[in-house]
Order: C-alpha cells, then structure tokens, then sequence
C-alpha cells in the first residue's frame, strides 16, 4: 500500500472517530498502564518555554504545557476534526497558540531550531516514515532542546488473550505496514521494533537519556482480560513504552 494510501485511510478513520477520542491519553498521562509525568517529571519546568506537540489531537496536552507556564504552544495533527476540537480546548490559554492541519512526515511551516521541547503521545507510531518524522523533530528544535514521546509497546499486539491464556498471534520481528486489529482494521500502523525506534533517534542525531516501559496497573479485578488495555495483559508485557531524546 502507498503511503498516500495509507494517509488517506487514516485521516478518514479519525475524523469519524476523533470525538470517541476527546481528552484521552493526554499529559500528565503518556499511555495506557504506564507511570505518569506527575512520576516521571521528565518535562521539568517548562515555564516560558516553546513547545510543540506532534500528533496534538484535541489540545489536552498542549493545554496541560499552559496550565505549567509554557510560552508558546504549537500542535501538529492529521485531521480536521482533532484541530477544530484543539481550538476550542485552547481558546482560552494566555501563551502564544499555533496550530497546523498536516500530516507528521511534513513540515507544514514550522519553524527551525525554535523550540525548547517537542513531545508526541501516543502518536509518532502512526508515521509511515519514522526517519523521515524524526528528522523534522531535530531540525524544529534548538540545540540542547528535548523529545519525549510514548507510544504502545511493539510487543502488546502481539499478545491476544485466546481460549483463556495469553498467546503470541504475530511476529515481533517482522516490521511494516498492517491493519490494526484493535481498529478493526480500518486503519494501517507500522509495526516496528523498540530497537528500530531507538536507532532511528540515535541515526537523526539524537541522544537517548531514558527509556522507560515500566508498569502501572489499576487496582481493576474484574478487568476483561480480553480489552485491548487488559490490566491483566499488562503483567505480561507493558502496554506503553516512553523516550525521552535530546538533540545535541
């Protein structure tokens, strides 16, 4: 499938979507089951400082950067729908407010060597071209400037909860692009290695200073063992995996 292809596919199955995902998975929050900024503070004092958003969805995050002080905040996103809801969501922040309709693997008019921190949550996994991506990441920051971002762990798709145990139903070795089962198959994301997104950062010209999949589960017995985010499937392999990056 080609990658425009893959954008489009994409781009119609969240703008239908988008509202089913209003206000999830955003700061303090970086991913299902996982420890959260208000743990980790990997961020620090972002106060005046620029700050882009890659995969902005409804603005919750970037609201989150104002409500910590941040001088400006600029949001990338896909779809239609996600800006118009960030709009709204930010319509009353005092810092500086930016927001471009684009697809990740372009630069729509952001500036370089400008920004202070750029983090994605759970976004940058939906890129078709992950070097392509990270390039532009290094070149909006400044030098010294970081990248944080979350995405789910390669290894939780894996994973399916079948006849009632947990089994492995793909490879993990095999990398590209498929139909993901948890949008039923609506949509195509590129499965790749932890070490491929690692390499990707260190090849763009990036620092690794963490990397994090530690676990955090709810206190959820009755949880279903067969949702997509099943505490249970989280005592077998995390559900999200965080980087932190600096550009040097």
């Amino acid at each position: 499938m080609k990658p425009v292809d893959i954008l489009t596919m994409n781009k119609t199955s969240w703008e239908q979507s988008a509202e089913r995902f209003f206000g999830r998975t955003a700061l303090p929050e970086f991913g299902p089951n996982a420890p959260s900024e208000d743990e980790l503070h990997l961020f620090g004092d972002v106060n005046g400082k620029t700050v882009l958003d890659i995969g902005c969805g409804s603005g919750h995050s970037l609201a989150y950067m104002g409500n910590q002080g941040a001088g400006e905040l600029w949001g990338l996103d896909l779809t239609t729908k996600q800006i118009e809801a960030a709009t709204g969501v930010l319509s009353e922040q005092n810092a500086t407010v930016k927001l471009f309709e684009s697809p990740m693997e372009e630069n729509p008019g952001l500036p370089m060597n400008h920004f202070d921190v750029v983090y994605s949550i759970y976004a940058l996994g939906w890129t078709y071209d992950l070097k392509k991506t990270l390039s532009h990441v290094h070149s909006y920051l400044k030098p010294g400037g970081t990248f944080i971002f979350s995405w789910e762990n390669p290894m939780h798709d894996r994973l399916q909860y079948r006849d009632g145990e947990f089994v492995m139903t793909k490879s993990y070795v095999t990398e590209g692009p498929e139909y993901n089962e948890g949008w039923n198959k609506s949509v195509v994301i590129h499965h790749r290695k932890l070490t491929t997104y690692i390499n990707t950062l260190i090849q763009c010209g990036f620092t690794i200073e963490n990397v994090i999949d530690e676990v955090v589960i709810a206190d959820t017995p009755s949880d279903n063992p067969e949702r997509w985010y099943a505490s249970k499937k989280a005592e077998w392999v995390p559900s999200t995996f965080i980087v932190k990056a600096r550009k040097m």
